[in-house]
């Protein structure tokens, strides 16, 4: 079931014309976790990441599990809060689209890589769930979007959740069409 609803997020993301114009330089990935995910191997993503080729997202493997450490990481720690965001794709950060992301009626928090502790950026895969708390401690619930401004050696991400890949994929269209249009 989570194999054939990334499949069809990704379709939305690579037949849309906007959605290319929010991939992050470190490219993109869509992830879903099971209903009972407890590690990376319970989260299908897209090998390789989502890339561009002429203006257009373009993946060039299909989804399977245990495919994206990074964002199953984010999936996996949002939901010991919150069970029913069960997918997330990684966008690009401007200003604007998280203006956006206000707009379009979606809770939004972050946290300041900066204020990491030593003993938390020091440790492998201790950020995001150090993250994700802080991002729910600042508005006193789960959010819909996380974003983290830039850090050495980090790009600034945006990290949309969804209760799954298909409504992920149509959020951050339209997140795309809507960033297109305010230029």
């Amino acid at each position: 079931m989570e194999i054939e609803n990334l499949k069809r997020g990704l379709e939305i993301l690579t037949s849309s014309d906007e959605f290319a114009f929010i991939v992050p330089e470190v490219r993109t990935n869509l992830v879903m976790a099971k209903i009972d995910a407890k590690t990376d191997k319970d989260v299908a993503g897209i090998p390789g990441r989502i890339t561009t080729f002429n203006g257009r997202a373009f993946a060039c493997r299909k989804p399977e599990f245990g495919a994206s450490s990074h964002m199953a990481r984010m999936v996996l720690n949002v939901r010991k809060y919150d069970s029913t965001k069960r997918s997330a794709i990684d966008l690009k950060y401007h200003p604007q689209i998280i203006e956006i992301c206000q707009k379009l009626g979606l809770k939004v928090s972050s946290y300041d890589r900066t204020q990491e502790p030593e003993n938390i950026k020091n440790k492998e895969g201790g950020t995001i769930p150090w993250g994700v708390k802080e991002s729910i401690d600042k508005i006193g619930e789960v959010p819909d979007v996380i974003y983290h401004l830039v850090a050495w050696g980090k790009e600034p991400i945006i990290c949309l959740l969804a209760p799954d890949a298909i409504e992920a994929a149509r959020t951050a269209v339209c997140i795309a069409k809507l960033w297109l249009a305010f230029d």
